[in-house]
């Protein structure tokens, strides 16, 4: 049952992605971060010490605090299904970014054949409303940004974001399937899918909004920096030695794998360069280049060298290969809890 649930949310997910009218559980840790950072730096002012032991205590508050929501919720589907189990299923949904990162970045690339039908006349301006929409899914600056430009951007976030949005959290479902398969003493059902997701979502938000190294946030958000590394960790190298399954290149595994740790290392992030490397090797693309962040330009190792750079059918690889090897991480995962239940039976 539980690695129904995690499938169905996988289903949802697909289906519907993240309604617009919905609240979202990012957005409620959202609010928690930031009401906890401007108490938080009220309290420690310009002390790195103080900043970063409050870093901590609000890393340690929100993680713990949104796995146990996620925990509750669980509870709620195992003692009164009719009303828990469709509020489960819409929360594990929740945690997973597939479906909405497949159609923000084909929403880049719908305007961007939008832009090709005006004509070369009109390029420049044609080109405007793919920036707006690609501004909305990446951290770079995105103005002046031509085509060749903004397909890499969409490229790069697709890669990097198949490992954050998707089966980083999907790994942790499936641990909390695992996990939902032992009942501790007195029948309490121990952590599950829905909290160790929320969790993990808990610490990828306070990277997201706490985890730059500049101004206070040098301190004040290396925990929960630190405790995304960590947990993006697995994932990512599962990812790595697993998508050249879903190749064009299956039978050079060890090829991949070990190009793209070797490219991947260069990146300052443990994980993002290796994400990104590994579906550069897959879908057989050029990534990496010169970003510019605030105006600040920085140059990003290059990945997948011999190969083109990024153009459309690069980007609908990358997609394509999120939904292949989420299917193969379910099928695996479904033939271990089959394993693990006739084994339980003997």
């Amino acid at each position: 049952m539980a690695w129904l649930n995690v499938a169905v949310a996988c289903g949802l997910d697909r289906w519907i992605g993240d309604p617009a009218d919905l609240l979202h559980p990012v957005q409620v840790m959202g609010w928690w971060i930031s009401a906890l950072r401007r108490w938080a730096e009220g309290w420690a002012g310009d002390h790195p010490c103080k900043l970063r032991l409050v870093g901590g205590w609000i890393a340690l508050l929100l993680v713990s605090g949104s796995g146990g929501a996620g925990w509750l919720v669980e509870a709620l589907a195992w003692r009164w299904p009719e009303l828990g189990q469709p509020m489960l299923w819409l929360a594990l949904a929740s945690c997973l970014a597939g479906g909405s990162l497949e159609r923000a970045v084909g929403g880049v690339l719908d305007r961007l054949e939008a832009a090709w039908a005006e004509g070369p006349g009109s390029a420049g301006d044609a080109l405007e409303p793919a920036r707006r929409q690609l501004g909305w899914i990446v951290g770079r600056d995105v103005d002046g940004l031509d085509e060749e430009e903004i397909l890499r951007a969409a490229a790069e976030t697709a890669a990097e974001n198949g490992v954050d949005g998707l089966f980083g959290p999907l790994f942790w479902m499936l641990v909390g399937a695992g996990l939902s398969c032992w009942h501790g003493a007195g029948h309490i059902q121990p952590p599950g899918p829905l909290a160790l997701a929320w969790a993990y979502k808990a610490a990828s938000t306070l990277d997201s909004m706490l985890g730059y190294r500049h101004g206070r946030l040098r301190w004040l958000g290396t925990a929960g920096a630190r405790l995304d590394d960590l947990l993006t960790w697995l994932p990512c190298r599962l990812v790595a030695i697993s998508l050249p399954l879903v190749s064009r290149r299956p039978g050079q595994i060890v090829c991949q794998v070990a190009l793209s740790r070797c490219q991947g290392r260069c990146d300052p992030s443990p994980n993002a360069g290796l994400s990104q490397a590994a579906y550069a090797q897959a879908a057989e693309v050029r990534l990496g280049g010169v970003n510019r962040y605030g105006g600040v330009a920085r140059a990003k190792p290059i990945l997948g060298s011999g190969f083109p750079g990024a153009d459309r059918g690069a980007v609908e690889r990358i997609l394509q290969l999120s939904r292949r090897l989420e299917a193969v991480w379910l099928v695996i995962s479904l033939g271990l809890a089959l394993l693990a239940g006739g084994l339980a039976s003997q």
